[in-house]
């Protein structure tokens, strides 16, 4: 069932959207498929562990730690000061994962993010010092203000999982997660990531301006003393950690699907490609990576089987990215969330 919140930034002031169990993190009750401890309890209570420093934004926690579940990588948009970078550390600390960030500007090279060669005098000898790409979660803060060539060599890390240098393939640490973000009213110097590079994201979260119930907490855990660099003080304490998220990929890979359930995974990417409102519809990948994050979705939510409520959920946060809008829909002000909507109302749902 959906629900209504004020729209994300960008929206009618006062609008209000329809989002799905997805963005907002419904806490769906375990019905017993799944166990009360061990990796299921730990990963879902990861929410609670990131709220004492992230007020209000259950729903890129929950797509974050999907994207975990599912070894994929996430796009992160938002204006500025939502605490997008403050949301992945307090992320990689409940998790007791390593993180870094990287600031992402014009004359960033792509040996600054994947390492380099240094000749080292003292040894008579090139040794390789790695690049930030090499943590468990890699923020890529302003991904778009980067040169293609740089943001093709991260694109190459994400997807192959190593790093070649001088013709010998490194392999990065594992879990490792790239979250990009981008902000979605600046675009002035920017480089647009292409379409085939949006697709290698599992998926696209946004994180709206708080509601005023939750800003005003912000304000008030500030004026307590609040420090954002300072996690330990706010009581961020590890709650999972790289076993956990094993044993839950693990568990996430045995969420059986029905038949009817695949194949209506199918007609909603089809479906899209039919839209007079897009000239570029969900492509197969498209259709594996919602089936991959429906059947996370099914395990968080307690359950060892995949329904058509978890597509429905997961498909806006999993598909908003891989469509493109024909010119005439976006004058219209159509968006890509809205086809989607649109499209999931015509599909008939297998009972």
């Amino acid at each position: 069932m959906s629900t209504t919140e004020p729209g994300p930034p960008g929206d009618a002031a006062g609008a209000v959207v329809r989002r799905s169990p997805a963005d907002q993190l419904v806490e769906a009750p375990v019905d017993g498929t799944a166990p009360p401890s061990g990796p299921h309890a730990a990963l879902v209570s990861l929410r609670e562990e990131v709220a004492k420093t992230v007020v209000g934004q259950d729903a890129a926690v929950s797509g974050l730690v999907i994207a975990l579940l599912c070894g994929g990588h996430a796009l992160l948009e938002g204006v500025p000061g939502v605490a997008k970078t403050l949301l992945v550390r307090t992320l990689a600390a409940a998790l007791d994962l390593d993180t870094k960030r990287v600031q992402f500007t014009p004359d960033l090279m792509p040996g600054d993010i994947t390492g380099s060669l240094i000749y080292d005098a003292g040894a008579a000898r090139f040794e390789f010092r790695e690049g930030p790409v090499f943590t468990n979660l890699l923020l890529a803060d302003e991904i778009n203000r980067t040169p293609p060539k740089t943001q093709a060599a991260l694109l190459e890390a994400m997807e192959e999982r190593t790093v070649t240098v001088e013709g010998l393939p490194r392999r990065l640490p594992d879990p490792f997660l790239v979250v990009a973000t981008q902000n979605p009213i600046e675009y002035e110097g920017t480089y647009a990531l292409p379409e085939a590079q949006l697709d290698r994201f599992l998926v696209k979260l946004t994180m709206p301006l708080p509601q005023r119930d939750d800003e005003v907490r912000v304000l008030m855990a500030h004026d307590q003393g609040f420090d954002p660099r300072n996690l330990a003080a706010a009581g961020v304490r590890p709650v999972a950690g790289p076993a956990e998220l094993a044993a839950g990929r693990a568990a996430v890979r045995e969420v059986t699907v029905r038949p009817e359930v695949l194949a209506y995974i199918v007609d909603v990417a089809r479906a899209t490609r039919q839209s007079p409102s897009l000239h570029l519809g969900v492509s197969p990948r498209g259709a594996t990576a919602l089936l991959a994050t429906a059947k996370a979705w099914a395990w968080l939510s307690g359950r060892g089987y995949c329904t058509p409520d978890d597509v429905k959920a997961l498909a806006r946060p999993t598909l908003r990215h891989r469509v493109s809008l024909r010119p005439e829909a976006e004058l219209e002000g159509v968006t890509s969330d809205a086809v989607l909507e649109q499209v999931l109302a015509g599909v008939p749902v297998p009972r």
